[in-house]
């Protein structure tokens, strides 16, 4: 065996410490006397060192090509230590070389996914399944899992506890293809997308089953008030069927009124309204409280009518009357991606019906375009005072913000008469405009791969410490970190990380350039007013 291999930091007797940091060092760890000493505890009994001495090339080649070789050392070490039975998983990761990438390429690059694995070690079994690994899953599937997971639960806090356990599962599933560049940035996004669904979905049957309990009254009526007459519409990216790895949820809880259905106010002992209320806080607390076994989602309500201060359940009657005297251009943009994830199917059709005329009747005339250009300058002013003009992924100059307002712009404009252009994500918006000839075919190339790379970055960004991030990062070590999240590598004479700001420029400057050209006051040939258009 030649001097210098890797099975020398667990075979070679009394191998000098400048020796282990020659090897180490060269599989880019910076502290080789605690990458030492992290082999060093994994084998800490004869047959773990035989065993590990047989993977350990592959480990450190594998942890060499991630994000931070010393974090996916450190976590491997562990994660080793919280297995059942650590000869065990070894002899594994000896019989399959692609889970020993798969663990150091996952924990290279995020400890919020190294912590579940740490927490479950059987996951990888499981994760690392050819077949698992290999496919989305989809929300039958989900369902069906969720139904196994729920049935044998008796409690509401046992039934929320169960929901948080999958949700870690599946973010690491999704997580780990991502990586590994099995999926597009689409298709990651809308894996996340359906998770939420199905959660939401959950949970909201969960608080209603445990609302009728204590005061649905007369069991005659417990059929007609299965879903409470209340539903749960998202907006923002899940209603976009886009959500980032680590969002809020954009919600709004719409119910119908007991005048419209006398028969979900039938044995109550409390008032619908009163009974819905509840509910939605019932929700609210489930999905985002936070216990040992972390949270559902984060909840933001703020999209609703009157923001903070409205009602928190918004009845369908006075949607309309808000929708047909007071909504304002903003709330028309936010609409377009209203999508019902949960709840009462008829009130939630209703809603989207109503909510359509709201988004699309008026069109969107000189002064809608004025709002649209108060509220970003609002955001740039905003992102001028915290620094963050050229780094903010979403809310910066060319970032993914820019692109949505020029989508949702075009697509409130010219969507009474176009149906086509009623989509409520951003690429499928994107395409339907291009087809529709509001988008040269240059602009909309620019835009899709610009919206492509941006959440790419934002999904890596949020995916370290399932944070809700989007700000490059200002070290050249974290930003070189990201880059090889992203599957950049480097290059004789350019780091990952000078590529990474490359393209990021490069994207950057484009999506503005076309933003402010399409806002430009001054510009005659600006997209309300060129009905050719189309």
């Amino acid at each position: 065996m030649p001097p210098g291999h890797p099975r020398d930091l667990l075979l070679a007797p009394q191998l000098e410490p400048a020796a282990a940091a020659t090897i180490l060092s060269a599989y880019g760890l910076r502290d080789t006397t605690r990458a030492d000493a992290d082999l060093q505890r994994i084998a800490d009994d004869p047959q773990a060192r035989l065993l590990l001495a047989e993977i350990v090339e592959a480990l450190l080649g594998a942890a060499a090509e991630s994000a931070d070789p010393d974090q996916a050392l450190s976590f491997f070490e562990r994660f080793t230590r919280a297995a059942v039975n650590r000869a065990q998983l070894l002899s594994y990761l000896g019989a399959d070389p692609r889970a020993v990438e798969l663990l150091a390429r996952t924990f290279g690059a995020s400890p919020f996914m190294a912590e579940i694995l740490i927490r479950d070690p059987e996951y990888l079994y499981w994760v690392a399944d050819s077949a698992v690994l290999a496919t989305a899953r989809t929300a039958a599937q989900l369902r069906d899992d969720l139904g196994d997971m729920l049935t044998p639960l008796h409690g509401h806090a046992l039934r929320l506890d169960a929901l948080r356990q999958v949700r870690r599962r599946e973010l690491l599933h999704i997580g780990v293809r991502d990586l590994a560049r099995l999926t597009t940035v689409a298709e990651t996004n809308a894996a996340l997308s359906t998770l939420a669904e199905v959660l939401i979905q959950a949970a909201c049957e969960i608080c209603v089953a445990d609302l009728r309990s204590r005061y649905l009254l007369d069991p005659a009526a417990a059929d007609a008030h299965g879903s409470a007459g209340f539903a749960v519409i998202a907006l923002g990216k899940l209603g976009g069927g886009e959500l980032n790895f680590s969002s809020d949820v954009d919600l709004l809880y719409v119910a119908a009124t007991a005048e419209e259905r006398p028969d979900l106010a039938r044995g109550l002992g409390i008032s619908l309204s009163e009974f819905h209320d509840r509910l939605a806080r019932s929700l609210t607390a489930a999905l985002s409280e936070t216990t040992n076994e972390g949270h559902v989602f984060r909840v933001d309500l703020r999209l609703r009518p009157e923001g903070r201060s409205g009602a928190l359940v918004q009845t369908l009657p006075t949607l309309r009357q808000y929708f047909a005297t007071r909504g304002a251009t903003w709330e028309r943009l936010a609409f377009v991606k209203a999508w019902p994830v949960a709840g009462d199917a008829a009130v939630a059709a209703q809603f989207l019906e109503d909510a359509a005329t709201f988004v699309y009747d008026r069109g969107l005339d000189d002064a809608g375009l004025a709002d649209m250009r108060e509220m970003k300058a609002r955001i740039e002013r905003k992102m001028a005072d915290r620094g963050q003009t050229l780094t903010h992924v979403k809310l910066g100059s060319g970032g993914i913000r820019e692109i949505e307002l020029m989508a949702q712009a075009l697509q409130v404009a010219f969507g009474r008469e176009n149906r086509k252009l009623r989509q409520r994500g951003t690429i499928a918006a994107l395409s339907a405009l291009a087809q529709a000839g509001l988008l040269r075919p240059e602009e909309h190339a620019s835009l899709m791969a610009a919206y492509r790379f941006l959440r790419d970055v934002e999904n890596k960004l949020q995916m370290v410490h399932d944070t809700q991030s989007h700000e490059l990062p200002d070290s050249a070590e974290e930003q070189r970190a990201c880059a090889l999240r992203l599957g950049y590598r480097d290059a004789e004479g350019n780091s990952a990380g000078h590529a990474l700001l490359a393209d990021y420029r490069f994207h950057t400057t484009a999506v503005s350039a076309l933003f402010q050209r399409f806002f430009n006051p001054t510009d005659p040939s600006r997209f309300a007013m060129d009905r050719s258009r189309t």
